[in-house]
């Protein structure tokens, strides 16, 4: 008998791939989305699920539903006969967590927070699979020294060489209202594996790049500088352009997510990215993007926004050694594979 599994915020670019890998692979998925990406974000922000709702609509193991996880009766009758569930809907946006943290709280804490007593009180105890955010840790990242190396901050203490750990502080600093909701939420999944007992895992993942993915000023920037590139339109870059991301292919995401769902795991917390090997900062993305297209984007500078972290670089030790897993779509492939999509979107 086929495995059940619910995705939500299965409209968006990171639960599409998974709801697309997962039914590929024999489960039956339910995709549950309540569109309002675009509420959040602007126009903009309709492109992704309205993109991805059609292109999984009528797909064999693939059960679209339009739903909130705000809404806790629905959570628990859509989870009953769930074997995991993988939580990726949330409000995205720092910026919109500024001028509207009410809904940033009860999208983020208060949807997180159904989700996972609807599976505490499921017969079937799914597994969890939540999705965390590098913002967690806040201005504390910022206090580490960093230095100028060309177009790229570093960091100048050995001790970050590998990245971000799972150990480092989220304690004593300013996150963002858009952190500290999934902050709360990051720790509420993990005490439902200590308290109750759930299969749960938290990957606070830093940029996931990959196909199917509109994105914008706000959240997805890789997508948002390569289809503003190739559609002419204007490219604002928030600080000095020197910042630097690890960069992950969904691709690879989903495999984590699989590598975790299939192993002997009772939980488990994993800094999520392509690590140090794996790193653009935004004015090399502009380089690349005009050597991929032929034609130099049009870029502009404005102020540091709150919240922006000069370098962030995860270390993925941890998923390397208790998931076996590593990235495999080198930054070279997963650009072109998105520019030769976003071509044709």
């Amino acid at each position: 008998m086929a495995r059940m599994m619910v995705v939500t915020g299965g409209a968006g670019f990171v639960g599409s791939h998974a709801a697309e890998f997962f039914a590929d692979r024999g489960w039956n998925v339910v995709a549950i989305d309540n569109m309002s990406r675009g509420e959040m974000l602007g126009q903009s922000g309709t492109d992704t699920p309205k993109y991805n709702w059609n292109y999984l609509s009528g797909r064999n193991g693939i059960t679209m539903v339009n739903a909130s996880v705000t809404d806790a009766g629905k959570m628990e009758k859509l989870v009953s006969d769930a074997d995991a569930v993988i939580h990726t809907a949330g409000q995205v946006a720092v910026t919109t967590s500024l001028t509207d943290p009410r809904r940033d709280f009860e999208t983020n804490m208060l949807g997180t927070f159904n989700v996972l007593e609807a599976c505490r009180k499921s017969r079937r105890n799914p597994a969890v699979i939540f999705c965390s955010t590098n913002k967690v840790y806040g201005e504390n990242v910022n206090r580490l020294p960093v230095r100028l190396n060309g177009d790229r901050y570093e960091y100048m203490d050995k001790a970050f060489e590998h990245g971000i750990p799972e150990s480092f502080s989220v304690d004593g600093c300013e996150h963002t209202p858009y952190g500290a909701s999934k902050l709360a939420a990051d720790l509420y999944v993990q005490e439902y594996s200590h308290t109750y007992g759930l299969k749960t895992a938290v990957f606070r993942m830093s940029c996931i790049y990959g196909t199917r993915q509109f994105g914008n000023e706000d959240q997805g920037w890789v997508a948002h500088f390569i289809l503003s590139a190739l559609r002419n339109k204007k490219i604002t870059i928030y600080g000095d352009g020197k910042q630097v991301r690890d960069v992950l292919f969904v691709d690879d995401l989903i495999v984590a997510y699989n590598a975790f769902l299939e192993s002997q795991l009772k939980g488990g917390l994993f800094n999520m990215g392509g690590g140090p090997e794996y790193t653009l900062s935004l004015l090399e993305l502009v380089e690349r993007i005009e050597r991929m297209t032929g034609r130099k984007p049009d870029i502009s500078f404005d102020e540091w926004r709150n919240g922006d972290q000069r370098v962030y670089i995860s270390d993925t030790r941890n998923a390397m050694k208790q998931l076996g897993w590593e990235p495999k779509v080198s930054v070279e492939e997963g650009l072109q594979r998105l520019e030769n999509w976003a071509a044709e979107a």
